[in-house]
Protein backbone atom coordinates (compact mmCIF):
# COMPACT_ATOMS: atom_id res chain seq x y z
CA UNK A 1 0.00 0.00 0.00
CA UNK A 2 1.50 3.18 -1.23
CA UNK A 3 1.38 6.44 1.11
CA UNK A 4 -1.71 7.67 -0.76
CA UNK A 5 -4.07 4.53 -0.37
CA UNK A 6 -2.72 5.12 3.24
CA UNK A 7 -3.88 8.06 3.79
CA UNK A 8 -7.43 7.55 1.93
CA UNK A 9 -7.99 4.86 4.18
CA UNK A 10 -7.06 6.90 7.53
CA UNK A 11 -9.92 9.06 6.45
CA UNK A 12 -12.09 6.06 6.14
CA UNK A 13 -11.11 5.03 9.19
CA UNK A 14 -11.90 8.80 10.76
CA UNK A 15 -15.42 8.16 9.20
CA UNK A 16 -15.94 4.40 10.59
CA UNK A 17 -15.40 6.26 13.91
CA UNK A 18 -17.64 9.41 13.46
CA UNK A 19 -20.61 6.27 13.00
CA UNK A 20 -19.60 4.80 15.93
CA UNK A 21 -19.71 7.55 18.25
CA UNK A 22 -23.16 8.41 16.08
CA UNK A 23 -24.07 4.47 17.33
CA UNK A 24 -23.90 3.20 14.12
CA UNK A 25 -21.99 0.40 13.01
CA UNK A 26 -18.49 1.54 12.36
CA UNK A 27 -18.09 1.20 8.52
CA UNK A 28 -16.80 4.58 6.90
CA UNK A 29 -15.79 5.06 2.82
CA UNK A 30 -14.00 7.61 0.50
CA UNK A 31 -14.05 8.20 -2.88
CA UNK A 32 -10.97 9.80 -4.29
CA UNK A 33 -10.18 10.68 -7.89
CA UNK A 34 -6.62 9.51 -8.05
CA UNK A 35 -5.44 11.31 -10.93
CA UNK A 36 -6.03 14.46 -9.42
CA UNK A 37 -5.86 13.24 -5.85
CA UNK A 38 -9.60 15.11 -5.05
CA UNK A 39 -11.59 13.72 -2.27
CA UNK A 40 -14.63 13.50 -4.07
CA UNK A 41 -17.11 12.23 -0.90
CA UNK A 42 -16.36 11.08 2.62
CA UNK A 43 -19.64 8.90 4.40
CA UNK A 44 -19.58 6.73 7.93
CA UNK A 45 -23.06 4.69 7.70
CA UNK A 46 -26.36 6.44 8.77
CA UNK A 47 -28.83 3.77 9.03
CA UNK A 48 -29.85 4.12 12.38
CA UNK A 49 -29.77 8.25 11.83
CA UNK A 50 -31.73 8.12 8.49
CA UNK A 51 -33.81 5.22 9.71
CA UNK A 52 -32.61 3.70 6.16
CA UNK A 53 -31.57 -0.32 5.90
CA UNK A 54 -29.39 1.43 2.49
CA UNK A 55 -27.86 4.37 4.17
CA UNK A 56 -24.31 2.18 4.18
CA UNK A 57 -21.42 4.31 3.96
CA UNK A 58 -20.37 3.50 0.15
CA UNK A 59 -23.97 4.08 -1.20
CA UNK A 60 -23.98 7.12 0.46
CA UNK A 61 -20.22 7.89 -0.53
CA UNK A 62 -21.06 7.10 -4.17
CA UNK A 63 -23.91 9.55 -4.11
CA UNK A 64 -22.53 12.58 -2.76
CA UNK A 65 -19.85 11.45 -5.26
CA UNK A 66 -21.83 11.06 -8.38
CA UNK A 67 -23.44 14.56 -7.17
CA UNK A 68 -20.57 16.65 -7.14
CA UNK A 69 -19.05 15.46 -10.60
CA UNK A 70 -22.68 16.11 -12.13
CA UNK A 71 -22.65 12.09 -13.25
CA UNK A 72 -23.76 8.54 -12.47
CA UNK A 73 -20.52 6.88 -14.12
CA UNK A 74 -17.65 7.18 -11.59
CA UNK A 75 -15.34 5.98 -14.04
CA UNK A 76 -11.74 6.35 -12.60
CA UNK A 77 -12.88 6.80 -9.53
CA UNK A 78 -11.25 4.69 -6.30
CA UNK A 79 -13.36 3.64 -3.27
CA UNK A 80 -11.55 3.26 -0.13
CA UNK A 81 -13.81 1.13 2.60
CA UNK A 82 -13.26 0.12 6.29
CA UNK A 83 -15.25 -2.92 5.77
CA UNK A 84 -15.57 -5.58 2.86
CA UNK A 85 -18.77 -4.19 0.89
CA UNK A 86 -22.05 -6.18 1.01
CA UNK A 87 -23.84 -7.24 -2.00
CA UNK A 88 -25.96 -4.25 -2.30
CA UNK A 89 -22.52 -1.97 -2.30
CA UNK A 90 -20.89 -4.17 -4.19
CA UNK A 91 -23.45 -4.33 -6.91
CA UNK A 92 -23.88 -0.66 -6.57
CA UNK A 93 -19.82 -0.24 -7.36
CA UNK A 94 -19.92 -2.11 -9.82
CA UNK A 95 -23.02 0.04 -11.45
CA UNK A 96 -20.75 3.36 -10.78
CA UNK A 97 -18.40 2.22 -12.58
CA UNK A 98 -15.89 2.68 -9.77
CA UNK A 99 -11.87 1.52 -10.91
CA UNK A 100 -10.46 0.15 -7.50
CA UNK A 101 -11.84 -0.66 -4.05
CA UNK A 102 -9.46 -0.91 -1.40
CA UNK A 103 -10.92 -2.32 2.01
CA UNK A 104 -10.06 -3.20 5.33
CA UNK A 105 -11.39 -6.05 7.17
CA UNK A 106 -13.05 -9.33 5.80
CA UNK A 107 -16.33 -10.00 6.39
CA UNK A 108 -17.54 -13.40 6.16
CA UNK A 109 -20.76 -13.50 7.17
CA UNK A 110 -21.85 -10.36 5.06
CA UNK A 111 -19.51 -9.78 2.15
CA UNK A 112 -20.53 -9.43 -1.04
CA UNK A 113 -16.47 -9.05 -2.74
CA UNK A 114 -14.49 -12.04 -1.30
CA UNK A 115 -17.11 -13.80 0.36
CA UNK A 116 -20.83 -15.03 0.33
CA UNK A 117 -22.15 -13.81 -3.69
CA UNK A 118 -18.94 -12.55 -4.64
CA UNK A 119 -20.46 -10.04 -6.71
CA UNK A 120 -17.60 -9.01 -8.93
CA UNK A 121 -17.05 -12.81 -10.18
CA UNK A 122 -20.74 -13.53 -11.17
CA UNK A 123 -20.91 -13.79 -14.99
CA UNK A 124 -24.08 -11.05 -14.86
CA UNK A 125 -21.59 -8.20 -13.17
CA UNK A 126 -21.45 -5.21 -15.61
CA UNK A 127 -17.96 -4.24 -14.64
CA UNK A 128 -15.99 -5.16 -11.98
CA UNK A 129 -13.21 -2.98 -10.59
CA UNK A 130 -9.69 -3.65 -9.31
CA UNK A 131 -10.04 -5.34 -5.81
CA UNK A 132 -7.50 -5.29 -2.70
CA UNK A 133 -8.30 -6.17 0.59
CA UNK A 134 -7.00 -6.14 4.15
CA UNK A 135 -5.48 -2.33 4.20
CA UNK A 136 -5.75 -1.42 7.55
CA UNK A 137 -7.14 -4.72 8.47
CA UNK A 138 -6.41 -4.65 12.14
CA UNK A 139 -7.81 -1.12 13.13
CA UNK A 140 -10.99 -1.57 10.77
CA UNK A 141 -11.48 -5.08 12.44
CA UNK A 142 -10.63 -3.62 16.01
CA UNK A 143 -12.95 -0.67 15.67
CA UNK A 144 -15.56 -3.10 14.64
CA UNK A 145 -15.17 -5.57 17.20
CA UNK A 146 -15.26 -2.89 20.30
CA UNK A 147 -18.82 -1.54 18.77
CA UNK A 148 -20.30 -5.11 18.73
CA UNK A 149 -18.56 -5.83 22.08
CA UNK A 150 -20.30 -2.56 23.55
CA UNK A 151 -23.75 -3.51 22.18
CA UNK A 152 -24.05 -6.58 23.51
Amino acid sequence: MNNRSETYMEMALLEAQNAFERGEVPVGCVIVDPETETVLAREGNRTEELSDPTAHAELLAIRAAASKIGSARLNGMDLYVTLEPCAMCATAISFARIRRVYFGAYDAKMGGVEHGPAMFQQPTCHHAPEVYGGLNEAAAAELLKTFFREKR
